[in-house]
């Protein structure tokens, strides 16, 4: 029980760090636009640990970012958005094979409520400006983001993951 929670633990800590620099520093960012690949970490978290851990994760993840590396004024609600994406893609994705279907359908949940709503409600009271003033920008992210992350996440689980995933988990079954 011990190996597991450790191993838990340092995967969670690679993928947190693997989020930060993701999105910190390879991400094209404007004052109201950041189009990045720090989703791809806490997809692959909500997939191996569930909705709780990818939230926590990737909140935690947030914090730290902004702390160590600041690209503005911190906003707890930003945080608040991290949480439920990661919730979003624990709720979908872990547990179940990791599908097109499934991929598009947590992609576009996360793109359409949490980055499109609740993050352009965020700006608007960060920037001081109408909500509708701020969609058309980041409804343009939206048309390439929901096609974009749900292609990444499965290919990215199936090619990369899976087969790193799997023979560990044999491995650990044979000894």
């Amino acid at each position: 029980m011990q190996k597991t929670n450790t191993s838990r633990l340092v995967m969670m800590g690679l993928l947190m760090a693997m989020e930060i620099i993701l999105t910190r520093f390879l991400s094209i960012n404007t004052p109201i636009l950041r189009l990045g690949f720090g989703f791809l970490p806490i997809s692959i978290l909500g997939i191996l640990y569930g909705p709780l851990w990818a939230g926590l994760t990737y909140a935690l993840g947030d914090i730290l970012g902004a702390n160590l590396f600041p690209t503005g004024d911190f906003f707890p609600g930003f945080t608040l958005s991290a949480f439920l994406t990661g919730m979003v893609f624990g709720s979908i994705l872990y547990g179940h094979e990791v599908t097109w279907k499934r991929s598009f359908l947590a992609s576009a949940i996360v793109v359409l409520f949490i980055d499109l709503c609740l993050n352009t409600y965020w700006l608007s009271i960060l920037m001081g400006k109408g909500f509708i003033v701020l969609l058309p920008t980041r409804i343009m992210k939206v048309a390439f983001s929901i096609p974009a992350e749900t292609i990444l996440i499965k290919l990215v689980w199936d090619k990369a993951f899976v087969k790193t995933h799997l023979s560990t988990r044999l491995k650990a079954t044979t000894n």
